[in-house]
């Protein structure tokens, strides 16, 4: 078996490279990849911006902070259970039904109740963007100031005692 010359010099050259390769970053004194220095770029303003979206949560956290904790004396608890494993308590005063109080990840939050045509107990927090709805079938809580649902399928002790009966379609009459 002979070994050509061109061979060797292609035996050297991977030798050169992978020790190249291998040796640590201050050994080379040859400039970065533009694309590399781009991709630092980067990761460094995703960095950043997770940092300042983690102040931002903080600073909404202080403002909710800010609100006192309603009183919940004299009222009456409805514990639900939710999708997902969450849970939601709302407190009642039995003399008074225009506020509520809800517990939700451990911060209990006054909400006030708000009108509606359909029926629906309705009950917002506008400075924290809280919004209860209760239906006889169930309750949800929804964060209005970011378009999202919090908890759904909310059901206290009694809904869950409930079947679920869905409405027979009307006959039609010839």
């Amino acid at each position: 078996m002979s070994i050509t010359l061109k061979q060797i010099a292609a035996a050297c050259a991977l030798a050169l490279a992978a020790a190249g390769v291998c040796a640590p970053a201050s050994a080379t004194t040859h400039d970065t990849h533009p694309k590399a220095t781009k991709v630092l770029k980067a990761k460094a303003k995703a960095k950043s911006s997770k940092h300042k979206k983690a102040k931002k949560e903080d600073v909404k956290q202080e403002v909710a902070d800010d609100e006192p904790e309603p009183d919940v004396t004299d009222t009456t608890l409805a514990e639900y259970s939710c999708e997902l494993d969450n849970k939601v308590a709302i407190y009642r005063n039995p003399m008074d039904d225009s506020h509520i109080a809800l517990r939700w990840k451990n911060h209990l939050r006054r909400m006030d109740k708000v009108g509606t045509t359909t029926g629906a107990q309705r009950y917002e927090n506008a400075k924290l963007g809280l919004v209860w709805i209760g239906i006889p079938s169930k309750g949800m809580l929804l964060d209005s100031k970011q378009s999202r649902q919090l908890a759904n399928e909310c059901k206290d002790a009694e809904q869950q005692a409930k079947p679920v009966m869905a409405s027979a379609p009307a006959e039609k009459k010839s």
